[in-house]
């Protein structure tokens, strides 16, 4: 590995870790002269997660909701992009360590902002995670698209031999979870079965699936409001979505899974592919901060910040997005975004020797969920809105904060094949969709290392000197990704 081109003595060096809308927008944000920018994070696009659901149901291409992170920074000059699973940081050293494919780097800076996201929760439950993915990634999206599609053409097969014990478990989906992800997922599930495939098979009626939607809690939408929650579920039981609340999930096979009904008993339900889009946790770093920084964390693995996003004791650090425990700031994407622009504003003050210390202040642009093809909700402050009016809104929004022109086009040709006509253009699948993330855990880290060398070799740790020309080896160790 090279060194990066050398960065003046005087220039402040920040490193964003992470490339979700919280680092990006801080980066952005960071376009001034006088800082380097080094943005390091695991993936090398920026995901645009609300629409992670359409990608599993084949609306949208990956690469429309995930562009290429450095094409996106090409024309900001201070900003170099570098891959890496941020293993450790070091508070009194100021450095962050990030490994890539078992090679570490080690990156100094004069200011941080960690901007790591969370991951999907299940609860203390994570073997439900072999058979109920989550969606929080292009991975899981694809293997999600790969799942459900593959279900259809199973049932298909078992139809044709006569399983019909074996296509009713083909063809029902649960969806766990009630929130925004949950709704939009088991609604754009029934568009998929009773719109896209209706004439595409000769054994089965795709029409006839089974679309379950369950959740602990006793509303969908909760964070809504009861006027909207009512709406929506009533909604979801008009395109045939079975709504069921009060119902907690108590285990996970490949056949199915059992749930605890609102009356105490336990049942089961018999469905090959499940949808597990409940629950998040904080980003494992949360914890190597809070270590050093004594700051607390809640239950959900966040990290309690100052008011201003800087951690206790440490001014130089910012922590923003999924990842913070601030009251009255929702885990979405608008709050990422604003708390990212509002630490890369306290590092420009304090270069500037302005005030710094303002504390951030959440503007809340309102809530919003699809249902179907013209049926959403959206919330904002007391205004309310349902049908076709909050589907168009759902439209603009989230056309309008898709990265980059290009896929604004291009979404908009896929959302007008979709949801005009009836067609879905993202329809391949392959069996390594759906099965190369449960090998790869099965086979292990030490696979992961060595998939990509003939044979293992040394390992070497470097350290990225920004005064120097060349990168420095230094004793193997650490724990690399």
């Amino acid at each position: 590995m090279t060194a990066p081109t050398p960065t003046p003595a005087s220039t402040h060096r920040v490193v964003v870790v992470g490339s979700g809308f919280g680092g990006l927008f801080a980066t952005k944000a960071l376009d001034e002269p006088e800082v380097a920018v080094t943005m390091v994070a695991r993936t090398s696009h920026h995901l645009f997660q609300p629409l992670l659901y359409q990608v599993a149901t084949g609306i949208l291409s990956e690469g429309v909701i995930a562009p290429t992170t450095r094409d996106v920074l090409a024309s900001q000059d201070n900003v170099q992009v570098m891959l890496g699973d941020v293993t450790g940081i070091d508070l009194e050293a100021r450095t962050v360590t990030a490994g890539t494919v078992g090679q570490e780097t080690v990156y100094p800076y004069d200011s941080l902002i960690v901007a790591a996201g969370a991951n999907q929760s299940w609860f203390g439950n994570d073997s439900f995670a072999e058979f109920a993915p989550g969606m929080k990634t292009i991975d899981d999206a694809l293997e999600l698209r790969g799942r459900i599609y593959g279900a259809f053409e199973m049932a298909e097969v078992a139809a044709a031999a006569g399983r019909h014990d074996a296509v009713r478990r083909l063809l029902t989906f649960v969806v766990v979870g009630a929130g925004p992800t949950g709704v939009e997922m088991a609604g754009q599930l029934a568009e998929l079965s009773r719109r896209t495939l209706t004439k595409e098979f000769r054994h089965i009626e795709p029409g006839s699936a089974r679309i379950i939607l369950l959740d602990a809690a006793d509303a969908v939408l909760s964070s809504f409001g009861p006027g909207l929650a009512t709406r929506t579920k009533r909604d979801l039981e008009k395109v045939g979505i079975e709504v069921r609340l009060n119902t907690m999930v108590v285990d996970v096979d490949a056949g199915g899974l059992e749930v605890r009904t609102p009356d105490g008993s336990t049942e089961r339900i018999e469905a090959t592919t499940k949808v597990w889009a409940a629950g998040v946790q904080a980003n494992p770093l949360t914890r190597t901060l809070a270590e050093q920084s004594g700051a607390e964390l809640d239950r959900a693995g966040r990290i309690a910040v100052n008011p201003d996003l800087t951690l206790p004791g440490h001014p130089e650090v910012y922590a923003v997005g999924d990842m913070v425990a601030l009251e009255d700031v929702p885990g979405v994407a608008q709050g990422a975004i604003q708390m990212g622009r509002h630490a890369a504003d306290q590092v420009l003050r304090r270069l500037r020797g302005e005030e710094t210390g303002q504390p951030f202040e959440y503007f809340d642009k309102g809530s919003m969920a699809t249902i179907s093809r013209f049926r959403a909700v959206m919330k904002r402050g007391r205004i309310e809105l349902t049908g076709v009016p909050a589907w168009v809104a759902w439209l603009a929004v989230h056309l309008f904060y898709i990265i980059g022109f290009k896929s604004q086009v291009t979404t908009l040709m896929h959302w007008a094949v979709s949801f005009v006509g009836r067609d879905r253009s993202e329809r391949t699948v392959t069996e390594q969709q759906v099965l190369a993330r449960l090998a790869m855990e099965y086979l292990g880290e030490d696979f992961l290392r060595t998939s990509l060398r003939k044979e293992p070799v040394e390992r070497r740790t470097l350290t990225r000197h920004p005064s120097d020309e060349t990168s420095v080896d230094e004793e193997p160790g650490g724990q690399s990704s």
